[in-house]
């Protein structure tokens, strides 16, 4: 770690330089909001129609995320701090790459719009980033978030704009692909002894603070699911999260006493596996699956990821999968289950039950430009069709997560990149100055040794 100090102010200086640069040469204020010439456009995005829901979406990612690992009990300054750093630089970043596939004139538009595609890109990011928690130096967090910016957008240009898919809420194209990018990145990362180490524990008070993560989440995740929509589709997408939550909260309470040989509620479980209904009604949250649908998704996420941390991660961790954060029970598995309920959904959506909606939710199915209509209108792709376009886009997701994840990670432990030792894994000594924390009470959480265990 020597050189530590040197090597961060160098990347970080460099890439803020590099993105000044390319922000003076290509991007431009949208002409919507540029002066002179500015108005407002309903057919637009109005800052007064979206600026309340972005910031619902940024505070999960700058609190929401960020109190939401604080768990660890020497690793909390780490936890918020370079949350709060790698979202800062991911906004900046994904602008720019997602601009550069979507270049118009040669230039990238911003506007709020860009502003909320830049945040959910973030979120991908920092799911990564929990599956990597206390493992990883500033440094090469820094170059995985790099990496899985390109990775990240590239797989979802792929599912929406080759594959005509859609996931308003992000279960396949934030929360799976960060799940399994994060965790095939972590397989590589990780040393024998972050797998067993007697630091990765939590302590009363850091599960408190924990929770007032959880907390922010689970209150503005309705504004995560449903910023991109409108109207309808927007109202919808509030509904169905709203109850899916609020089901998979009650589940979870329910399932965690369940399994506690003693019958009583583990922090973990609240913390984590409370908000997996927000990740599981992500890709179907604006189609018609009726209240009772989203209620059904969130009973089943709450049961899945509450059995992922009792029994599933134990089970990784035996195999060397090592997760953090637990990221696979509340993103991984809870966005393959939302994954597949948009391909129920989209199987089961029809003229009949969308009315005219149905061209502005799937419009890929429909061929504008037909001179002559056939049987069935303009359609040019069936339900049916559509579903499995949706189930392609899910495996198509998993795959090039886990591969780009792998060779992320290979990057990562390069040696100038500053990996911390073995005695310095989830301790926030080595990068933070003036530590000045009393551990209070015996760890709650230990790698499946206790009781109420977080792996």
């Amino acid at each position: 770690m020597g050189f530590f100090r040197g090597k961060l102010t160098a990347v970080l200086l460099i890439f803020e330089i590099l993105f000044v640069i390319l922000f003076a040469v290509f991007v431009r204020y949208d002409p919507h909001v540029a002066a002179p010439g500015a108005k407002d456009d309903e057919d637009f995005y109005p800052v007064d129609k979206y600026y309340g829901l972005f910031q619902d979406v940024h505070v999960m990612m700058f609190i929401g995320f960020g109190f939401l690992m604080t768990f660890l009990k020497r690793y909390g300054y780490g936890s918020v701090g370079f949350n709060f750093l790698l979202a800062a630089f991911v906004i900046q970043w994904s602008t720019l790459f997602r601009g550069f596939l979507e270049l118009e004139h040669g230039e990238i538009y911003v506007n709020i719009q860009t502003m909320l595609f830049a945040d959910f890109t973030s979120a991908a990011i920092l799911i990564s980033f929990g599956a990597l928690l206390g493992k990883a130096s500033p440094l090469q967090l820094i170059i995985m978030a790099f990496f899985e910016v390109i990775c990240a957008i590239g797989n979802e240009h792929i599912g929406v704009n080759m594959l005509g898919t859609v996931d308003i809420g992000g279960s396949m194209y934030v929360h799976t692909f960060g799940a399994y990018f994060g965790i095939a990145a972590s397989c590589v990362v990780s040393s024998k002894a972050a797998k067993d180490h007697p630091k990765e524990g939590a302590t009363y008070t850091s599960d408190l603070f924990s929770m007032i993560g959880t907390i922010f989440l689970w209150v503005f995740w309705p504004s995560f699911n449903s910023a991109l929509g409108d109207y309808d589709t927007r109202h919808r997408a509030i509904l169905n999260t709203y109850f899916s939550l609020a089901a998979c909260c009650v589940t979870t309470f329910a399932i965690t006493t369940l399994l506690n040989k003693k019958g009583k509620v583990e922090m973990v479980h609240i913390q984590n596996a409370t908000l997996a209904g927000g990740v599981a009604v992500g890709t179907a949250a604006d189609l018609m699956i009726q209240p009772w649908g989203a209620i059904l998704l969130g009973i089943v996420a709450g049961i899945l990821s509450t059995f992922g941390f009792k029994i599933i991660q134990p089970a990784l961790l035996k195999l060397g999968i090592h997760d953090t954060c637990g990221v696979n029970n509340l993103h991984g598995m809870p966005g393959i289950l939302g994954g597949l309920g948009g391909v129920v959904a989209s199987a089961l959506a029809t003229t009949a039950v969308y009315g005219d909606s149905l061209k502005e939710i799937f419009s890929d199915r429909f061929d504008p430009d037909m001179v002559t209509p056939g049987p069935d209108g303009d359609e040019i792709r069936s339900a049916g069709t559509q579903a499995l376009f949706q189930l392609a886009a899910l495996a198509i997701t998993i795959v090039i997560a886990i591969i780009t994840g792998l060779i992320t990670g290979l990057i990562m432990k390069l040696p100038f990149l500053d990996a911390p030792s073995d005695e310095e894994l989830y301790e926030d000594d080595p990068f933070w100055d003036d530590i000045e924390r009393e551990d209070l009470g015996q760890p709650t959480v230990h790698n499946g040794k206790e009781a109420d265990a977080r792996v």
